[in-house]
């Protein structure tokens, strides 16, 4: 099988033309940056919301939770036969939007959820101090909460984007392209080293999306919050022997005194 999926990969005939892996590739991330910009557009406000004021918690969580227990495959069917017969004739919006929907609806609760439990989790004496600051209800959302709830930020981004790019392969399912589409027609012509092929290329993109994201969250969070240029254990300990040192040769002046 391995030998089977080298080869597919390695043809020549699999990377070109519109059925070809980059081509796929494209759509794919197409799908997946439509969706995660949308639940960004979504969750993020409203988190921010709902962590400041405190308010709709329960509500908001109850809701996050029943949305990541939905069948996307289900799903996707229901909002087919409930949108496609209302837009039909407009190309393949017909089976994009109800994509679309599926992967902003999974792509939402990782962002909402981490996002309003940062912001209420940010340490309530930072918030004392810029409200004596004289810094208003805004401020202290987007100067102090806002950075410091960012880790759990692009933590439930990272976390959505990695359901996405998985999850986006079934746009195939619905006739629509992607990378889905290896798996889908390798599965209808029973060509299983193109159903891993596809697969694999799925993984390694989430990966890469992964490394990428944390790397950008290493640039976007600040050094303070991160905690990155903390000291190192060894220099902590060479200070600490210097202090010992310290307070025994003040001991030995203070008992030859007396």
């Amino acid at each position: 099988m391995i030998n089977e999926i080298a080869s597919f990969l390695g043809g020549s005939e699999h990377w070109t033309g519109p059925d070809g892996i980059p081509a796929r590739l494209v759509e794919h991330l197409q799908y997946c940056a439509i969706a995660l910009l949308i639940a960004l557009v979504i969750a993020l406000p409203l988190g921010l919301l709902i962590g400041h004021t405190g308010k709709g918690t329960a509500v908001v969580a109850g809701i996050a939770n029943s949305l990541r227990a939905l069948p996307t495959i289900g799903l996707l069917i229901f909002f087919v036969v409930l949108i496609s017969p209302h837009i039909q004739g407009k190309g393949e919006a017909a089976y994009l939007i109800p994509a679309e929907i599926v992967l902003v609806l999974l792509a939402i609760p990782s962002i909402l959820s981490n996002t309003y439990a940062g912001v209420q989790n940010v340490d309530p004496a930072a918030r004392d101090a810029a409200s004596g600051m004289g810094m208003t209800g805004s401020q202290v959302l987007f100067k102090v909460e806002l950075p410091c709830a960012l880790p759990l930020i692009m933590s439930g981004f990272r976390s959505a984007t990695l359901q996405v790019v998985a999850t986006a392969t079934i746009a195939a399912y619905v006739s629509l392209g992607g990378l889905g589409r290896f798996v889908f027609d390798g599965q209808a012509q029973q060509d299983y080293p193109q159903m891993a092929s596809g697969a694999l290329i799925v993984a390694l993109l989430a990966m890469l999306a992964d490394l990428v994201l944390a790397m950008a969250q290493r640039g976007v969070v600040s050094r303070g919050i991160s905690g990155r240029y903390a000291r190192n254990d060894g220099a902590s300990a060479v200070e600490e022997e210097t202090e010992t040192e310290e307070v025994i040769g003040a001991r030995r002046k203070m008992s030859s005194a007396s």
